[in-house]
């Protein structure tokens, strides 16, 4: 089979597209033939070198981190999955991950995949949409009637978050750049910050219960922020080499979110995409051998919306 892997930490030009062994799975995993994978922000920030501490890795490796695709064996001892069934995944960071023709994943990670998008584009919410999902209901316990920023609302993470505070009821307050806006106004913002105009804090009409910070800011813009959350208020923040503020005279908690798998919550989300409560967006999809010009693209900052990565044709 094909797999792009890496045998050195560096540049996008270490991304190399390879013949590789087709794994078999061991007892509680199963092999998938991939439908497809995306990048994520800490793809490039991996493959650089730059998180061997948190995330040590066995080289060569193999990115990847979601996977969309269909069963294609059995390892000893799983249950409820079948040969055939269309799944999604969020893999661990130290595993070789989905962009590769074949996976192997843990049966207990997996869920079943939206069935009402094509396959591969199911690939663009495992990381994305459990971040949003365990910022905005494990950290910040958002409830109906409660007013949220979320800065940096036009990313992929922010997408969801949008979607999914607004369904919970909550006042959507949508941080970003003048080329997000006309697309957070129609998804249902409340207020649209543009936040090259002026400073974002200085721009809310009133104070909010949550701030859900998913830019690279300022430490000053991080405290400005936190100093616009109400009494007994949260921050939670995506952003894990500068910490979330916190308030403890006030009561405000700052929570960094460290995102996981959780198959059950991968289950609810991808429920939703069928019964029409979440849109999976789609920037583009490219071929894995291409997967080097996408890495180079990120680090110019040039890359916009969510892409798709898939395999090679067989």
């Amino acid at each position: 089979m094909k797999a792009v892997r890496f045998h050195e930490y560096g540049d996008p030009a270490v991304l190399r597209l390879e013949d590789v062994e087709v794994p078999a799975p061991a007892a509680g995993e199963v092999r998938v033939q991939v439908a497809g994978t995306s990048f994520n922000g800490v793809d490039g920030n991996i493959r650089a070198g730059r998180m061997q501490g948190p995330m040590p890795l066995a080289l060569p490796h193999t990115p990847g981190l979601d996977l969309a695709g269909t069963v294609d064996a059995l390892g000893a001892g799983v249950s409820g999955l079948r040969v055939g069934d269309p799944v999604i995944g969020f893999l661990p960071f130290a595993a070789d991950g989905a962009t590769a023709d074949y996976v192997i994943a843990a049966a207990a990670s997996l869920a079943t995949a939206p069935s009402s998008i094509p396959l591969a584009d199911a690939a663009a919410l495992p990381v994305v949409g459990l971040t949003a999902w365990q910022a905005l209901f494990e950290h910040a316990e958002l409830q109906a009637g409660q007013r949220i920023l979320i800065n940096g609302a036009g990313g992929a993470v922010g997408g969801y978050a949008v979607q999914l505070a607004r369904t919970a009821g909550a006042v959507v307050i949508a941080a970003g750049s003048p080329r997000s806006r006309d697309r957070l106004t129609i998804a249902g913002v409340d207020q649209f910050v543009d936040h090259t105009a002026a400073d974002t804090a200085a721009q809310l009409r009133e104070p909010v219960d949550v701030v859900l910070n998913l830019a690279p800011i300022t430490p000053e813009q991080f405290t400005a922020l936190a100093g616009r959350v109400r009494d007994g208020g949260v921050v939670v923040n995506t952003t894990v080499w500068m910490p979330a503020p916190s308030d403890e005279a006030r009561g405000v908690r700052g929570i960094d979110l460290f995102v996981r798998s959780d198959a059950a919550q991968l289950a609810e989300l991808a429920g939703r995409v069928d019964r029409g409560e979440l849109t999976v967006d789609v920037a583009e999809r490219v071929p894995m051998a291409d997967l080097a010009s996408v890495h180079e693209r990120a680090a110019a900052g040039i890359l916009t919306g969510k892409i798709i990565v898939v395999p090679t044709v067989r």
